[in-house]
């Protein structure tokens, strides 16, 4: 099995690791496709992840020419959800007639409306001029969800400290299929939790209520999860904001069950940045549609009231904005 990791960054380059590492029982050859001076590393001295289980070091295929890998049995697209223009004008020489596309991915995803009763319904902030539905396509497409607190910490090098990474995959229409059910097996193989799920959405919004809780505030503060709850009266903002993506997950039909304050003293503990403050303070473009103003539009749309989600994302877009991370109606 052909599997090519497209935007072997952090997130990313964890996944590749994964699947090198458990390539000797699932048989799976791994290409990465990146950029940059973490590119030149992987190309010269191979990947390194430093992760709570070990140490894991692979020389995976990796370039910046997605055309020198030719046609792939699965692509998983691990990009930040600016790159979706970039990942669509380079995606085709990876694809082939059966070709499996994984979008694994924070936020609400381009594909959310599509194989449901809104079948047709359209949020072209997150996939502007359609680019990725044209170049992919929805017969193709996986939805994808990553729990993995990584980072480069130097060009080559990932450190993923987190106990519970895994990758949670699933078909838009909720069917559980052969071709589902290989690829979590190979990201299992490797010994990070690979879950086939016969509904992708409410894995999207399991993950978006930690996103929601911590990254717009993370991003106000400048200071890691851990610091950021330790103080009262942040910790109770970001319980209110947990609470009303709990609201606007029900009005769509999904139970996200759990205690929010609970979820809030389990966050305590991480000193972890969110991946929107680091790209915030490298400068690099900011996933406020996808992370931030999509829940918000959706919230809208089923007329449930988040005044503390509204208030905090509008004050981080402010941020986004002022550092030149994100524009309003810029393209992907």
């Amino acid at each position: 099995m052909r599997i090519c990791v497209f935007g072997a960054g952090a997130i990313g380059g964890h996944l590749a690791a994964r699947l090198a590492h458990g390539a000797r029982s699932s048989g799976v050859q791994v290409s990465v496709v990146a950029r940059g001076a973490h590119l030149r590393a992987m190309q010269q001295r191979g990947l390194t992840v430093r992760a709570r289980d070990g140490v894991l070091r692979c020389q995976p295929n990796a370039t910046d020419h997605p055309a020198t890998l030719g046609p792939q049995d699965a692509v998983i697209v691990t990009t930040k959800a600016p790159a979706l223009g970039t990942v669509a004008a380079a995606i085709a020489p990876l694809l082939h007639g059966d070709t499996a596309v994984a979008f694994v991915m924070n936020g609400i995803p381009w594909w959310y409306h599509d194989r449901t009763a809104r079948d047709g319904a359209r949020m072209p902030a997150l996939d502007p001029g359609e680019s990725i539905r044209r170049a992919v396509g929805i017969p193709r497409t996986l939805g994808g969800v990553v729990y993995s607190a990584a980072t480069v910490v130097e060009p080559g090098v990932v450190e993923a400290l987190a106990g519970d990474g895994r990758v949670v995959l699933g078909e838009l229409d909720g069917s559980v299929t052969p071709r589902l059910i290989a690829l979590a097996d190979a990201v299992a193989a490797g010994g990070m939790g690979g879950q086939a799920v016969p509904d992708i959405r409410m894995a999207v919004w399991s993950k978006l209520l930690g996103n929601l809780m911590t990254g717009p505030i993370c991003v106000l503060a400048r200071r890691d999860m851990g610091t950021l709850l330790a103080e009262p009266t942040l910790r109770e903002a970001a319980i209110r904001v947990g609470e009303e993506v709990v609201a606007i997950a029900a009005a769509y039909g999904f139970d996200l069950g759990g205690s929010v304050a609970a979820r809030a003293g389990r966050s305590a503990g991480l000193r972890h940045r969110p991946s929107i403050l680091q790209d915030l303070e490298a400068g690099r473009p900011m996933e406020v549609e996808a992370l931030w103003r999509a829940p918000l539009g959706l919230a809208a749309d089923a007329g449930v009231p988040a005044p503390t989600l509204a208030l905090l994302v509008a004050l981080a877009s402010q941020a986004a904005e002022g550092k030149g991370c994100w524009a309003p109606g810029a393209s992907a």
